[in-house]
């Protein structure tokens, strides 16, 4: 087993979406009081207008999580463009008494040399690139979604004095932008948006000219219309170094599927029959695994495929 193995845990990333601040509120105190997660990264990512939704309940947040034995962790915006966003993450990155996850490379800069965390967004895509971000000081990586396993596992076992996690379960996050076709499409502009995006809790699908469901919008933010489930692939990940999962809350039950990955991880259930009850907890978006197997990302890879695949490899 790589020296950088530890018992797997979970993490819940942080809310890219627009909520509504007691939707938020709440969703974090039942996480708090019921999910089985060890570590919760929250905090606003995607764009710093929608701050003000969650800052009236962020302390309280906060505390009931801790109350609960969750390690807090803070994030930084993924795309900094204007003076009040760099204001805004070197106060965070100043003063924050919690730790923190980079979620671009401005961050990175302003925490190098303290214990840190390295979200997904920043592009670790090889060994050399995780090794110069742990002699910064990053304790934590969790690799980017569109990784496949191999470089992954590869990643893993040449830094073994830095933990690593992968993206588990969530519509994976493709590309940010400057301008916000959320807004567009709503027939607004991002200056005057007027918060359109929170009409989309699950964000805006989009469809090709034949119809075919394709990508989803999350105001600057374009994710994948399909959710990555990597429930069949855990065990190996596990024994192949990766230390913890992280899954990304979408608008459905995420107490429910914490469980299902902490039942899969610990041997309580099989990964097919969690499969099955993942489809149902979350029906809205189709399961894929695709990148983590080396093809496109929408595919889905039935673990027997898998095994058959290595067989005969």
């Amino acid at each position: 087993m790589p020296m950088n193995a530890t018992t797997p845990t979970l993490t819940l990333g942080p809310v890219l979406y627009l909520w509504d601040s007691e939707k938020w509120r709440d969703f974090y105190f039942r996480v708090a009081d019921e999910a089985p997660v060890n570590d919760v990264v929250i905090g606003e990512t995607i764009c710093s207008k929608r701050l003000h939704f969650t800052e009236p309940y962020l302390v309280s947040v906060i505390e009931r999580l801790e109350a609960a034995g969750k390690r807090v962790v803070l994030s930084t915006l993924a795309l900094v463009t204007l003076e009040r966003e760099s204001q805004y993450v070197r106060a965070l990155t100043a003063e924050s008494a919690y730790p923190l996850e980079a979620n671009d490379v401005s961050a990175l800069a302003l925490l190098k040399g303290r214990p840190h965390s390295v979200g997904p967004l920043v592009n670790v895509y090889n060994a050399a690139t995780a090794q110069l971000l742990a002699r910064r000081g990053a304790t934590n990586i969790c690799l980017p979604p569109e990784l496949p396993a191999a470089s992954a596992f590869a990643i893993a076992s040449e830094t073994p004095c830095t933990v690593f996690e992968v993206f588990a379960f969530g519509r994976l996050p493709l590309a940010i932008s400057a301008r916000c076709a959320h807004a567009r499409a709503k027939g607004h502009i991002k200056d005057n948006c007027q918060f359109v995006c929170g009409e989309d809790p699950d964000g805006l699908p989009l469809k090709t000219l034949d119809g075919q469901s394709f990508l989803t919008l999350n105001g600057v933010q374009t994710v994948s219309f399909t959710c990555q489930a990597l429930l069949p692939e855990l065990e190996e990940l596990a024994e192949r170094g990766i230390a913890r999962f992280r899954l990304s809350p979408q608008n459905c039950d995420m107490v429910a599927v914490a469980r299902l990955y902490d039942d899969v991880l610990s041997g309580r259930m099989d990964a097919k029959d969690g499969v099955a009850r993942l489809r149902e907890v979350y029906p809205d978006a189709p399961l894929s695994n695709g990148f983590h197997h080396g093809q496109e990302g929408a595919a889905w890879v039935a673990r027997a495929r898998n095994i058959e695949h290595r067989a005969s490899a």
